[in-house]
């Protein structure tokens, strides 16, 4: 087979169009393409005509090696259909592995451990995910907030309540393996073609029930409403867990293999995987807040001319800019045509993240605008300092934004001139449990704030307009990524052995697939049996 990439066509091309650009790139003709399939599509805006760009998969009649070799072009290269083969189980043992944790890394690796025949152990904290769909809508109606079953914890993980974006930068091939079963679970599948993949939340939800049943009849367990509460340690390796349910019971189950894949928010956890003397570190992280803007903006200041064509989604964009003498700044999570949320998973702190629905056709477009936060701006030296900072974020703006959970709000214009906003213009936020117009820069920290300023002002010079003074920032973004990391060897493993440290919160991982392919990696870790 070979792969041709960077085959640029007009948004209105067939695909027998694309087949002939094809072999026009091959210097063959079209009969000889056996068979084609598109590997991935992208939309290039760079130029005043809207294109798609594809790569293609061909099979044709001849030498592929020899054809390959002899056009020599990096846009044409030799490659196998890609297909993920589960490792041996190299376990020697009875024991059940078990999996504190249930987002992307913990289903995968429950996934995998299933398929391998160990009848993994999964706990959650929070609840399935249609008890917790009913939880986040009644806080959002209501402000009443169920602090083991909301945003942050539940079935699913954090990404559940977001865009499903399976945007990543790591290049590893379980990233293809992770796509495919994503789809095999019932997500769309032009998640495999499309180079800016989304599920929707929507969709998210029957994905993670699916998986689930097939982890439950491959003989894996899933305890939910159910804690980590300790570990149980004897010579330097993990001996088993203890758990504790909703109402307080405790179980100790032994085990010789921990992967604790806990999500950016669960501090308790790791305060006690601390308190065994489990080496860890600080670690940088992000603050900032959500911007919205019309969708309808964001769309002609993309595509032009060629706005409203039919094969056209809801336009994005992803900036990074480095103002001088300060930090970075970038864009981050862009939901197109989605809601800015209330994301608390504590009483009395507010925290925002942005989420779509598959068809992305709500009014607004938001993103976050974040500052790199690095470990020396953290209140103090302590591993846990991170988060304090974070809390410390929250909690100033609930007391901002009226205590009754609305989030402090600011209009761009305003914000920009420094002073507060009285009233909103005509950007009408989608926060779910409603704003406080004010000044945000009253709960963010002033280096975060005066970044953000020129940011906002470079990044108006990339999408003109951008900085439109109508345009809505809600306050605060803080939970893009986990304050530490929980160190482990070339092994998987932290120095006591047997505990597996996995995704977005113990470090390793940036986003929905990034942590399930980590998930993917710390299970085959448990299979190889390298304690």
């Amino acid at each position: 087979m070979l792969r041709i990439s960077d085959i640029k066509m007009s948004l209105d091309s067939s695909f027998e169009d694309i087949c002939e650009s094809a072999a026009s790139t091959l210097k063959i003709k079209r009969e000889d393409i056996i068979s084609a399939e598109i590997y991935r599509r992208s939309i290039d805006c760079r130029r005043d005509e809207v294109q798609f760009v594809y790569t293609l998969d061909v099979t044709v009649d001849g030498d592929e090696a020899s054809l390959c070799e002899r056009l020599n072009s990096p846009k044409i290269v030799k490659c196998e259909k890609y297909s993920y083969t589960l490792p041996e189980n190299r376990r020697s043992n009875k024991y059940r592995p078990v999996i504190a944790g249930f987002g992307p890394a913990g289903m995968f690796a429950a996934l995998i451990l299933a398929r391998s025949g160990c009848n993994p152990i999964v706990v959650e904290r929070g609840t399935d995910i249609d008890t917790r769909t009913g939880d986040v809508l009644n806080f959002w109606n209501n402000r009443i907030l169920n602090e083991r079953s909301n945003i942050q914890y539940g079935e699913g993980g954090a990404g559940t309540f977001s865009d499903g974006k399976l945007t990543t930068g790591i290049k590893d091939s379980r990233c293809r393996f992770v796509f495919e079963e994503f789809v095999k679970h019932g997500a769309p599948e032009d998640i495999l073609v499309n180079a800016k993949p989304h599920i929707g939340t929507d969709n998210l939800k029957n994905v993670v029930k699916n998986i689930r049943e097939e982890i439950l009849s491959l003989g894996g367990k899933i305890y939910f409403e159910t804690e980590l509460s300790d570990i149980i340690v004897a010579n330097g390796f993990v001996q088993g867990v203890t758990l504790t349910d909703k109402n307080g019971r405790q179980t100790d189950i032994e085990t010789d293999a921990l992967i604790v894949s806990i999500g950016h928010s669960a501090r308790d956890t790791v305060e006690m995987l601390l308190s065994h003397g489990i080496n860890m570190m600080q670690k940088p992280f992000s603050v900032g807040a959500r911007i919205e803007h019309p969708q309808e903006f964001i769309n002609e200041r993309q595509y032009g001319k060629a706005n409203g064509h039919p094969l056209l989604p809801a336009a994005d964009y992803k900036m990074a800019c480095h103002p001088p003498h300060g930090r970075g700044a970038y864009t981050f999570c862009m939901c197109p045509g989605g809601t800015v949320v209330c994301a608390s998973s504590a009483k009395g702190e507010i925290v925002t993240n942005g989420m779509s629905e598959y068809a992305r056709d709500k009014e607004n477009a938001n993103a976050a605008i974040l500052v790199g936060i690095e470990p020396e701006d953290f209140p103090d030296s302590s591993v846990l300092s991170g988060f304090d900072l974070q809390h410390e974020i929250e909690k100033k703006a609930y007391l901002l934004g009226g205590e009754d959970y609305s989030a402090p709000a600011q209009l761009v214009g305003d914000f920009l001139d420094g002073r507060a906003s009285a009233k909103l213009g005509a950007v009408k936020p989608s926060f779910t449990t409603g704003v406080t117009m004010g000044d945000i820069g009253k709960c963010l920290p002033k280096k975060v704030t005066d970044t953000m300023r020129d940011a906002l002002r470079q990044m108006d010079r990339k999408i003109e307009g951008f900085a439109m003074k109508d345009a809505v920032l809600t306050a605060p973004e803080t939970r893009s990524s986990s304050p530490v990391r929980i160190l482990r060897d070339e092994f998987y493993q932290t120095n006591i052995r047997g505990l597996f440290p996995s995704g977005e919160g113990a470090g390793y991982a940036g986003g929905i697939v990034s942590a399930a392919v980590d998930g993917v990696k710390c299970a085959e870790a448990v299979l190889n049996n390298e304690s």
